[in-house]
């Protein structure tokens, strides 16, 4: 039998974090299993462009790297996470404040409003008794002459934009840069630009300041701004991170403006993805997880394998589909959705045509048609209220796309048809724990283990459960006990060894993850749950920094099930932390490709675009290449 997911509570303060519930089994969601190394030490993690990503339910978060120290402030990184909506549009407000103003050369930008406030008025220092300048009159001046004029004609600019008159301001800033093509010149006359929302404009004078100077970090953050209005997302990402780079990373603004342009790039190719992905079924170990999370029963009465039935009639495809399930590989369950179609296509199902509803919609669910899906389960109650079973998966569905409360009325009604089916419970106790609410789960898988003592994962929950309440010990009872009634399935030793991975008792933990292989291999080799391979090599890594067995085993376990996305996920991180930043792409990219839904799809890309800027920032600022990798941007053996 293989393992179901184990839910994972989503990021306080935030929206539901649905992408957690369509995760493969583990103790953690997929995107939290390889980012909370850097929130916790206690899982993966890897480094971009000096800076620790970790994906969560709230989105990406960024938490400075510095190769000197080897760690970050817990506090100051906390801090960056929990900042709350109101302080982060202060500080995009404030951001935006200052990329609006002009600067003066050699001042710090501390100092640049009082250095305003203190221009002199002097005589010498007005544009009035200046020449006329332009393209036929440039020529004429001496080099003096023209720095002369240059630095008056700028300090008149300074004080137009200072009241507001932004063309004259442009025109003085345009007729310096005349005299002296200066960055600084560039980058104020943007400012006007800025001010005056013309942003194509913004793009141009900051590039031609950035050709001047490839290290002025405020030319680098304007594009950024100007590329963000325009919604050139990757443009802005790329300025964004080259602005990071350079300044070490120490602008609060600008690591948020990174944030904020990944997650919109993220954003922008997943909506892309979704829009034309193909509906098909994801990895047979998704599914059987999936399925699997319903206690078994025998086949309806008048589906069995021995009954006499037609198998080009409605009845005849119900029951080849449930036997192509019990093969529990891709092509079964291929064969399956295809059968529970054509039977209700066929008709002719009698007392079945609830079942066969609800197993319609089982797959639709599946391929990712939720609409089609919520319609066949709400034919499948329709026809027979005491199904309980399609109430429980449509509350399952409601609460993937966030409706908690459609959720929880659907439990309500699943109870009043029938009060002691412990899978109600169970399903129950799992929106509990997602939505981190840990004393009323372990109440509900307690109540399902009561009325149900063989089924193992309501056993296995529970111990999770009384792991994330933090009562330790009673945890590690119960998985004790777990082990020895379900001795010969591999599920419990998986899960237990995820556990103790999260402990950092890498040793027992790898030993708990063999025994479940073993089973694997001996209980069902054609239907392997792969997941025990990738926690081992995940604890291997984490351990000994054991790269070539941990790729060994990421590779043997997506020959065995080549769909399946945390193994995907877990090499691309595997090959980033060898610094095979190319490789390491394309497994992120095949990851965003095999999610289910929106917010996996923007993890993985989330990821991906990461790696993605760490290329183009190194080939278009090679020259910040050698500060990379002082920061930590560039881990293991460097590019490959």
């Amino acid at each position: 039998m293989s393992g179901e997911r184990i839910p994972a509570p989503f990021a306080p303060n935030t929206a539901l974090d649905t992408s957690s519930l369509s995760s493969q089994s583990s103790l953690l969601p997929l995107w939290d299993r390889l980012s909370s190394w850097a929130a916790e030490n206690k899982a993966t993690v890897y480094t971009i462009a000096g800076i620790a990503i970790v994906v969560t339910g709230a989105g990406i978060v960024y938490y400075r790297s510095d190769s000197r120290t080897g760690e970050d402030s817990g506090a100051e990184a906390d801090a960056r996470k929990k900042a709350s909506k109101k302080e982060r549009r202060k500080a995009k407000k404030d951001k935006e404040k200052d990329q609006a103003q002009p600067e003066s050369k050699n001042v710090p930008e501390g100092q640049q409003q009082e250095a305003k406030r203190n221009v002199p008025t002097v005589e010498t220092d007005s544009s009035d008794d200046l020449p006329p300048i332009n393209h036929s009159t440039v020529d004429s001046f001496s080099d003096q002459e023209r720095k002369e004029y240059a630095t008056k004609l700028k300090i008149a600019g300074n004080r137009a934009y200072g009241d507001k008159s932004y063309n004259e301001a442009i025109d003085l800033y345009g007729k310096a840069i005349l005299c002296k093509p200066d960055p600084i010149f560039y980058s104020n006359r943007a400012a006007c630009y800025n001010a005056l929302g013309n942003w194509d404009k913004v793009v141009e004078d900051t590039t031609a300041a950035i050709g001047l100077d490839n290290e002025y970090v405020k030319a680098l953050n304007r594009r950024a701004n100007a590329y963000e209005h325009l919604e050139q997302y990757s443009e802005a990402l790329l300025d964004a991170t080259a602005s990071c780079i350079i300044d070490g990373f120490r602008n609060e603004q600008s690591v948020q403006s990174v944030e904020r342009l990944l997650k919109k790039v993220a954003e922008a190719k997943g909506k892309a993805i979704l829009d034309g992905k193909q509906k098909r079924l994801p990895s047979p170990t998704f599914v059987t997880n999936y399925l699997q999370s319903f206690r078994p029963r025998p086949r309806p009465e008048g589906l069995e394998e021995t009954a006499d039935l037609n198998e080009d009639s409605g009845k005849g495809q119900l029951r080849a589909g449930l036997a192509a399930m019990e093969k529990k590989t891709g092509e079964g369950y291929d064969a399956a959705s295809r059968a529970f179609d054509k039977a209700l296509e066929l008709r002719d199902l009698d007392e079945h045509e609830a079942f066969a509803y609800n197993m319609r919609g089982t797959f639709r669910y599946l391929r990712g048609e939720h609409a089609d899906a919520l319609k066949d389960l709400d034919k499948s109650v329709e026809l027979q209220p005491s199904l309980t079973q399609s109430y429980i998966k449509r509350a399952s569905m409601h609460l993937e796309v966030g409706n908690r409360e459609g959720a929880a009325a659907d439990f309500e009604k699943a109870m009043e048809h029938k009060q002691d089916d412990p899978d109600i419970y169970y399903h129950r106790a799992q929106l509990h724990f997602i939505l981190a609410e840990f004393g009323d789960a372990a109440k509900d898988y307690q109540k399902s283990i009561d009325l149900d003592q063989d089924f193992i994962f309501s056993h296995i929950q529970l111990g999770v459960t009384q792991y994330k309440m933090g009562t330790i010990a009673s945890s590690m009872a119960t998985f004790r006990r777990t082990m020895k009634k379900f001795d010969k399935m591999p599920d419990v030793y998986n899960y237990y060894g995820e556990l103790l991975l999260d402990q950092q008792k890498y040793s027992e933990a790898i030993e708990k993850f063999e025994t479940a292989i073993e089973m694997e291999k001996q209980t069902k080799p054609r239907g392997m749950n792969v997941l025990p391979l990738v926690n081992k090599a995940l604890a291997l890594f984490q351990w000994k920094q054991d790269f070539q067995e941990a790729e060994k085993l990421l590779q043997k376990a997506l020959i065995i099930d080549p769909e399946c996305d945390i193994a995907v996920a877990t090499m691309a991180q595997l090959l980033l932390q060898q610094g095979k930043v190319t490789e390491a792409l394309k497994y992120f990219e095949r990851a965003a490709e095999l999610s289910r839904t929106e917010g996996e799809i923007v993890n993985a890309l989330s990821y991906a675009e990461a790696t993605r800027t760490q290329l183009e920032v190194q080939e278009k600022y090679p020259q910040l290449a050698n500060r990379l990798q002082g920061m930590g941007g560039l881990p293991g053996q460097g590019m490959r």
